[in-house]
């Protein structure tokens, strides 16, 4: 395996080789925890990798067989509901310390906190799902710009302490329901270390070739903390040096993986771009800037046999989809017609015709 092989076998690696047949629940269980802060964009990052439609991955999460919460790093993810406590308890701890500093800015410790967890539970008892312009007028919290951060590190606490997750959708609106009315609470809790190495091999088996820096980035927890997890399960990967780099993946994955020509149009934010600490294996330094910002803002991208070439967005119409594309290199016109064939998948997704400016 060379440096220009990495990301043929990282689509392998995420499921986005070829079409396949897993179901939306499958795709969330098999990457471990994806991230979902632009709601729309993250139910097509499971839809490009399965054949279900918006509406299939939308009622999915509308009955909990995926939950979307905090957990891993301060943002939101989509996480299978077998893996959403113990992933919990093992990032919980370490996130928190990023909303308890948010909170103790407005005055709010952790008993405070906690006094807030026992009145958003009395809310939401009974399966109650609000969302959280309703749950901060009950706590009398006013909808002002500043306050909004305050409701977001309310909301993030009772996430990570287990309390809350997302409920069923209110129209378009975000609803919060009590997580133990959602997914039962499993008899058997792992420890850290055991939690650890379940993490890194999801993780690796799911997203390799990846390093130990890479590791460490999406999962959150520091350098050292991974090196062990690693050593636990370095029997259980395969692992290659290049340019003096180690990197580990699945054993699933071979070496002679078969290459084949590939179109993607992919999220804002999608696992193949976001979940590696360096990622010059998929797009060129270059062109970085166009597909995502410094403060972490990420576009959709156009990808060619595993490489980033453009990015796209989407505008919902009435009765279509408007796709605007913007490649990074100049392309002919007998070229952006084979390559906007990878947006036929989008097409089944919504479920509504696409158009192409």
């Amino acid at each position: 395996m060379t440096h220009k092989e990495i990301s043929h076998h990282r689509l392998a690696a995420q499921k986005l080789l070829e079409t396949n047949p897993s179901s939306p629940v499958e795709i969330v269980r098999h990457l471990g925890a994806m991230q979902a802060q632009d709601y729309a964009m993250a139910k097509w990052a499971i839809g490009s990798r399965c054949e279900a439609t918006e509406a299939a991955i939308e009622d999915a999460i509308n009955s909990a067989k995926i939950i979307r919460t905090h957990i891993l790093r301060p943002t939101w993810h989509f996480v299978s509901t077998e893996d959403i406590y113990w992933m919990l308890d093992l990032s919980a701890p370490q996130v928190k310390r990023f909303t308890n500093s948010a909170a103790k800015k407005y005055g709010y410790d952790l008993n405070k906190l906690d006094q807030i967890n026992l009145a958003i539970e009395k809310m939401l008892a009974g399966n109650n799902h609000l969302t959280r312009d309703e749950i901060m007028q009950q706590l009398n919290i006013k909808k002002t710009s500043s306050e909004h951060f305050l409701s977001a590190a309310i909301m993030m606490n009772a996430e990570l302490d287990g309390l809350v997750c997302n409920g069923k959708m209110k129209g378009k609106q975000i609803t919060y329901a009590l997580l133990e009315e959602r997914v039962t609470r499993p008899s058997i809790k792992l420890t850290k270390e055991e939690a650890l190495s379940k993490l890194a091999k999801r993780y690796f088996e799911s997203h390799g070739p990846a390093t130990l820096l890479d590791f460490s980035w999406w999962s959150g927890f520091p350098p050292t903390t991974c090196k062990m997890a690693i050593n636990a399960i370095e029997l259980q990967l395969n692992s290659v040096e290049i340019e003096n780099q180690v990197y580990w993946f699945g054993k699933d994955i071979s070496y002679e993986t078969n290459f084949r020509e590939s179109i993607h149009f992919l999220p804002a934010f999608d696992e193949i771009l976001i979940s590696y600490k360096t990622r010059e294996a998929l797009i060129l330094l270059e062109h970085q800037a166009k597909a995502f910002t410094n403060n972490g803002i990420f576009k959709p991208i156009i990808l060619e046999n595993g490489k980033v070439i453009g990015t796209w967005k989407r505008t919902i119409k009435k009765d279509h989809a408007k796709i605007e594309t913007e490649f990074f290199n100049v392309t002919e016109k007998e070229k952006k017609t084979a390559l906007f064939a990878g947006i036929q998948s989008f097409e089944n997704y919504l479920g509504t015709k696409i158009v192409i400016e």
